[in-house]
């Protein structure tokens, strides 16, 4: 029998067998060969391929023919923290491509806490942020225009109902959606 052990860990394991708290022998005996792996957030550069590379997994596995990533969506994906490191990843593309009403990952398939992070680099009236704004400001005046009907505004955003609620929680406009019907 030929065996082999993988094992991983975010632990210091030296600090802890100087503290009693791991075996010292196990540690001797598992670790002949080691490698340390950044936190996806420290190699940011992985992203788009990783998220490419999801999103044919979990396309496929859902029966859906997607072109890919928006620029957007991508841009939010790089400027996020990934504290759940490369699983989160998969499991935020995967929630994407089940959720997701267009061909590709948009901005609004993603979760609320990625499209709340900061862009690493982008400043104050940066392009994503001037895009956020402007669609903010269609989506108000379409539910402005329709008297607060979201079928209608959806009508006269070309968009589905179900897409434009999306975009309202997404976009963080419930609350101003909640005032707007009654100006």
């Amino acid at each position: 029998m030929d065996v082999r052990l993988i094992a991983a860990t975010n632990r210091d394991l030296e600090s802890a067998i100087a503290s009693n708290a791991f075996r010292k022998d196990l540690y001797y005996r598992l670790n002949v060969v080691s490698l340390a792996m950044p936190p996806l957030r420290d190699r940011r550069e992985d992203i788009p391929l990783l998220a490419r590379h999801f999103v044919a997994k979990h396309g496929k596995k859902a029966n859906r023919r997607l072109a890919g990533l928006s620029p957007e969506a991508l841009a939010c994906l790089e400027a996020y923290d990934w504290p759940g490191n490369v699983r989160e990843l998969e499991n935020l593309i995967e929630r994407a491509v089940v959720l997701g009403s267009t061909d590709l990952i948009i901005p609004e398939d993603l979760p609320e806490a990625v499209l709340d992070a900061p862009a690493v680099s982008e400043a104050p009236g940066g392009y994503h942020q001037t895009v956020r704004e402007e669609k903010k400001r269609a989506i108000l005046a379409a539910l402005s225009q329709s008297g607060g009907n979201f079928t209608d505004a959806a009508k006269l955003l070309g968009v589905h109902p179900n897409y434009l609620h999306r975009l309202v929680r997404n976009l963080g406009l419930r609350e101003a959606v909640k005032k707007a019907p009654g100006d």
